[in-house]
């Protein structure tokens, strides 16, 4: 079976954001904005392109990551990686053609059937609701986690709030850095 991660840039008190901030919340883009960038405590986004064999996205974090991560150096690994996109909505006609392969799967059965198939690690990046629905499904194997030293209120949320039985976390890596963040890695215990 492969293991699922999601990885996340999230404040202390939950909220999620991607890097260019997310639009229409007061304190968008907060996740270089409010806190010193230090490359150190960003090591583990490299790593996980080194070690993911497959991306997972939901539709709106794909749509706005296929716009700009095509091109960018920095993600050239993820270019050549398969990437799956969870949605109801997208078309084939909807994909870039500039990002490697991509398939479209229709419902979180079809996310639990990728998992059995061979092969390494399928990584999540963004898409707070797409994690919310792997989390309450049981899919989620791994939590890769950057904790910004913020407490912003209104946001995209990372956890579920559905009133659920304990998910019961294992730390198996942490380190915390001179700006505050912390990267916490966590393995879900079944």
């Amino acid at each position: 079976m492969r293991t699922l991660i999601s990885s996340a840039f999230i404040s202390l008190d939950g909220v999620v954001d991607s890097p260019g901030g997310e639009p229409g919340y007061r304190n968008s883009g907060w996740t270089f904005k409010d806190v010193e960038f230090l490359p150190e405590a960003f090591e583990i986004k490299g790593r996980e392109q080194q070690e993911a064999t497959a991306m997972l996205l939901g539709r709106t974090s794909y749509e706005a990551f296929s716009a700009v991560w095509p091109d960018m150096a920095e993600f050239a690994e993820y270019k050549v990686m398969p990437k799956y996109v969870v949605s109801t909505t997208l078309t084939e006609d909807d994909l870039v053609t500039n990002w490697g392969e991509t398939t479209i799967l229709r419902s979180l059965d079809e996310v639990a059937a990728l998992k059995e198939t061979e092969g390494g690690p399928i990584i999540v990046h963004g898409s707070a609701a797409l994690n919310r629905s792997l989390s309450d499904a049981g899919l989620i194997d791994r939590y890769h986690l950057l904790v910004f030293p913020l407490l912003l209120g209104a946001g995209k949320r990372l956890f579920s709030a559905t009133d659920k039985d304990t998910q019961k976390l294992k730390l198996v890596e942490h380190e915390a850095y001179a700006n505050g963040l912390q990267k916490n890695v966590f393995d879900v215990v079944r």
